[in-house]
């Protein structure tokens, strides 16, 4: 009887899979580190057949710790981060690294070599900027394209398909070439409400022939699409069998929006937020109507769910902003899990010590890499306020604290944004990386006034990309009675009002310290 459901989501350093019951209750999951490469500054690149190993790794393990044969198993469905992958002649490999070897073939999704060709994008002032916030981002395919051709020539004539990361797994999987409506709209200037693309958008920017060159179709396939079944090798490399299901591809974090408010969909859609975060942050609002947000990436037609809009904002660096504060004030500490907690924990002294005055003296820009929403400006740097010689574990702790905050009010900056283009955004639906860290949860919901709400989810990230491939299988009625049949309960945290004087004060700090940079920037 198949009754369960695996889901693959591959992230920015390992894949991870889990396999779910049809109530979207998680049974095991398994876990395989991908390789980076990292060869320039600006530069970072996968080996796409590394990350295919390491999801039949990490899928194998998955089945093993749920204790479940590949019969029991009706579907698979995939997500990925946002990284492109070239291939060439009989699918083989094309290396898209300055360093010449094949193997590297993925540039990844934070690599930020094609920040000219963004710019030179925006500089058209072409229709299709008004769904990606007036601004192409360097983490957006068309410019990462466009560097190909200019930089490497020889590579680019020898590309015969291109992917998304995540359409190349539904590729690997099924031996189809089909591509995804949520990776095409989301990243590659696809126009999924009008149907189609605009060649005189890519002809403007000197890719007339990218449609042919990374064999892109006519036409997106739907999210809620069953997309056809394992081939007989991927299913051995997987663990799997041929009566599996494929689903299609989802970007990671329009996966993440499924998992903790795609069931929520009828209910006030755009009151509630999904925000998946991790090394970065991104927050993902659906609503029935299209609302255009300078800044915010979208709106986006039937990207997750079929019948809404979905408008994606977001930070460029949260995690990765933490781990940096430590490896730059730590004395050679490393960003590890027990350093965050050893910090967390003194943290957590010195503000009983000290009470709400613990560090109000330093103030902090979190844009170390862009400010992604609501500026769009992958070029704006941080910015800390207020340093003194102190070299202490205390003065790291009271830095790793600031910088805590300047993450939430970023983050209210975000919502203060959308909710000001017609979004009644009150509840945070978080997941990722971040529900380990109290501090941010903490934060969340007192510097943003909202109400926070924590998925009972084991990983909510799988669990959208588990729906998409319960709905691939028929296991539910559609992919919204998936949505809703699988979701996990919330716990809920409401704001602190006795707190919200001292954050409004620091949000004002954060807005004018915004506007001094700029200043200082147009000098």
């Amino acid at each position: 009887m198949r009754d369960h459901v695996c889901a693959v989501d591959v992230g920015t350093g390992s894949a991870r899979a889990g396999v779910f019951s049809a109530d979207g209750r998680m049974a095991g999951r398994g876990e395989h580190p991908i390789l980076m490469h990292r060869p320039a500054a600006g530069h970072a690149e996968h080996d796409s057949e590394d990350i295919w190993r390491a999801v039949g790794a990490a899928v194998r393990a998955a089945l093993h710790r749920a204790r479940l044969g590949p019969e029991r198993v009706a579907g698979i469905g995939f997500d990925a981060t946002c990284s492109l992958v070239a291939r060439g002649a009989g699918g083989r490999q094309v290396g898209v690294s300055a360093s010449g070897t094949d193997n590297w073939d993925t540039i990844v999704w934070l690599d930020h070599r094609a920040i000219a060709e963004a710019d030179e994008c925006t500089a058209t002032g072409h229709p299709v900027l008004d769904h990606v916030g007036g601004v192409m981002s360097p983490e957006m395919q068309t410019p990462k394209l466009m560097w190909l051709k200019r930089k490497l020539p020889a590579s680019w004539a020898r590309f015969e398909q291109v992917f998304d990361l995540a359409d190349f797994l539904t590729w690997k999987a099924t031996g189809l070439t089909a591509r995804s409506q949520c990776t095409l709209t989301g990243k590659w200037t696809y126009l999924a409400h009008e149907d189609g693309w605009r060649p005189d958008f890519f002809a403007a920017v000197g890719l007339d022939d990218v449609l042919e060159r990374a064999g892109l179709p006519e036409r997106a396939t739907a999210v809620d699409a069953a997309l056809g079944r394992l081939t007989p090798e991927a299913a051995a490399e997987l663990g799997l069998d041929e009566g599996c299901a494929v689903g299609v591809g989802l970007i990671d974090a329009y996966a993440g929006a499924l998992g903790v408010i795609g069931g929520l969909a009828g209910e006030g859609a755009d009151r509630h937020l999904a925000l998946i975060a991790g090394t970065s942050s991104c927050v993902m609002g659906f609503s029935p109507e299209r609302r255009m947000v300078p800044g915010i990436w979208g709106p986006y037609w039937g990207v997750a769910l079929p019948a809404l809009w979905l408008s994606e904002g977001g930070q460029s660096a949260t995690g990765a902003l933490l781990d940096h504060i430590i490896r730059i004030h730590g004395g050679g500490a490393e960003p590890d899990a027990p350093t965050h907690g050893r910090i967390v924990a003194r943290i957590a002294e010195l503000r009983a010590e000290e009470g709400e005055g613990f560090a109000r003296d330093l103030h902090v820009l979190p844009d170390f890499h862009g400010n992604r929403s609501p500026f769009a400006d992958p070029h704006a740097l941080g910015v800390v306020s207020g340093l003194s010689l102190d070299a202490s574990f205390d003065a790291l702790a009271r830095l790793y604290w600031r910088s805590c905050v300047a993450i939430a009010l970023g983050l209210r900056h975000v919502l203060d944004h959308m909710n000001a283009h017609g979004y009644r955004i009150d509840t945070l639906h978080v997941t990722g990386g971040h529900t380990r860290n109290p501090l941010l949860m903490e934060l969340y919901a007192d510097a943003t006034g909202c109400t926070v709400a924590e998925s009972a989810a084991d990983d909510a990230v799988l669990l959208g990309a588990a729906m998409v491939a319960a709905n691939a299988a028929g296991l539910h009625d559609g992919l919204e009675e998936a949505c809703r049949a699988m979701r996990q309960p919330d716990t809920v945290r409401a704001p602190d009002p006795a707190r919200a004087a001292g954050y409004q004060r620091d949000y004002r700090v954060f807005l004018r310290m915004h506007e001094h940079r700029r200043e200082l920037e147009a000098m």
